[in-house]
């Protein structure tokens, strides 16, 4: 069945028998798979554990959807550390210029911010969201909630009853409202997110699922995350320290790692204390170096600046000046500009004795060490790091361990910062993903263009071919 003989499908309706295509997901990684493979003329069906599409990406989307980044592409590309080789190729095909076309097309324009982030015009991902399921059905995909992958329904590689494709997808356990089903299909996008915000829907159960069929899973962490404080002699804050500060934002500060390989650059921006810690989109920055750190020795030292504009030297004249008849608090406030959760954070981490002596008080505002101890749940985080190992893939994002089943954003073993570098990956790799998945139905090798995959007729047998299609890369 194709795209020019298929009704409108509606929303509600059941699953076809036999569809082309199957995503499991319906995040942005898996409706862009779906998306793409309908574009080619397959039949595509969509199924997601979720009562509705999209559920982490409108929460995402809740303060303001930084969809992409504006910064020039080298240096984007740069954002996905260790990975960069294997996502660039990827992202060259839909980068931060084609994702802002895709959405203008869409009807939804974009700006760039201060930051150099994009963001829509209306801020939210709510209109963005209704507007593409809308072009989805309306293309005749069919998205089916509450519906949740079990697992393997027959052996991997057992071609599905009818399939003219060279090798169909193996089966997959079904469990919908009516119960559990079998489904058949040419090939399968997972698209399932990764471990953070489960009751989202990225719970991480396709991890034992794909790891007893033989794909490499790498251990999954917590990515874009917050930390806990403490010192040998006291886990945590403060009572005194986290009752008066925990929730309040620490503002223009900079911020670097104390003696971490492969650290960022220090940069500048704010976070917030939590109940036991820190978090935000500074700390998000130096979040895999942390985390990484804590790993390998029990503990991070993260340097604050808490006076980034103004020099060691100046701050040490000016706390060396007579205090009068001020308080301590005051004589920080008018002659080093701190006060609030600044002054407290000070207070908290520092020797009682270097308050006395201006050059120690001065090294301190401008180094001070924070040492962190843990990284937060992964459920908390923002994204996950680790996955489906690149190397359990052919450059089309195709299983090498069960031909026809491709895998698509954040269950894939890479990372990187917020700042829109997260959600453009996931719609790169979903595109490629769907676009080869499209290919497989149709006995064609996908190759790349200056816009991202399309399909070369004459290679069926470098794809399609069973010896090949599970070794080309």
């Amino acid at each position: 069945m194709h795209a020019t003989d298929r009704s409108r499908a509606a929303p509600g309706e059941p699953p076809r028998a036999q569809p082309e295509v199957v995503v499991i997901g319906a995040g942005p990684a898996g409706l862009m798979a779906a998306e793409a493979a309908s574009m080619a003329g397959l039949a595509v069906d969509v199924f997601d554990a979720m009562p509705s599409a999209g559920r982490k990406f409108l929460l995402a989307g809740r303060g303001g959807l930084n969809l992409t980044h504006s910064e020039p592409l080298d240096a984007f590309l740069s954002r996905y550390g260790e990975r960069r080789a294997q996502l660039e190729p990827l992202i060259r095909g839909f980068g931060p210029a084609e994702l802002r076309d895709w959405a203008h097309a869409l009807g939804v324009q974009t700006f760039i911010g201060s930051s150099g982030r994009v963001f829509p015009a209306e801020m939210k991902a709510a209109p963005l969201l209704r507007r593409w399921l809308h072009r989805l059905r309306e293309a005749g995909v069919r998205l089916h909630m509450r519906h949740r992958w079990l697992g393997w329904a027959a052996a991997a590689g057992e071609a599905a009853s009818g399939s003219d494709a060279p090798r169909a997808a193996p089966a997959l356990a079904m469990l919908g409202p009516q119960g559990e089903f079998t489904l058949h299909a040419q090939a399968v996008v997972l698209a399932m997110g990764g471990a953070s915000w489960a009751r989202l829907g990225s719970d991480a159960a396709w991890v034992p699922l794909l790891e007893a069929r033989g794909v490499h899973i790498k251990r999954l962490r917590p990515a874009n995350c917050g930390f806990d404080v403490g010192t040998p002699q006291q886990p945590g804050w403060s009572e005194h320290f986290r009752e008066r500060f925990a929730g309040r934002p620490l503002k223009s500060v900079a911020a670097s790692i104390e003696g971490a390989a492969n650290a960022p650059a220090p940069r500048q921006g704010e976070f917030v204390v939590t109940d036991s810690g820190i978090e935000g989109s500074l700390v998000y920055a130096f979040s895999a170096a942390l985390r990484d750190t804590i790993e390998a020795a029990g503990s991070a030292t993260l340097l604050l600046d808490l006076a980034p504009s103004r020099s060691q030297a100046r701050l040490a004249t000016e706390l060396a000046r007579p205090r009068g008849g001020r308080t301590l608090a005051n004589h920080l406030r008018v002659r080093a500009g701190l006060e609030g959760v600044k002054a407290g954070l000070l207070r908290e981490l520092l020797p009682a004795q270097d308050f006395a002596d201006p050059e120690r008080l001065a090294a301190a505002i401008k180094g001070l060490p924070l040492r962190l101890v843990a990284a937060r749940p992964i459920d908390e985080a923002i994204s996950t790091a680790g996955g489906v190992a690149f190397e359990s893939l052919d450059e089309h994002l195709m299983l090498r361990a069960l031909p026809g089943v491709f895998c698509a954003g954040e269950m894939l073993d890479w990372e990187a910062p917020t700042g829109g570098y997260l959600l453009t990956a996931c719609f790169a790799t979903g595109r490629v993903a769907g676009s080869a998945a499209a290919a497989w139905c149709r006995g064609q090798a996908p190759v790349r263009t200056p816009n991202g995959p399309a399909s070369r007729p004459g290679a069926v047998r470098a794809f399609a071919a069973s010896g090949n299609a599970r070794t080309d890369a």
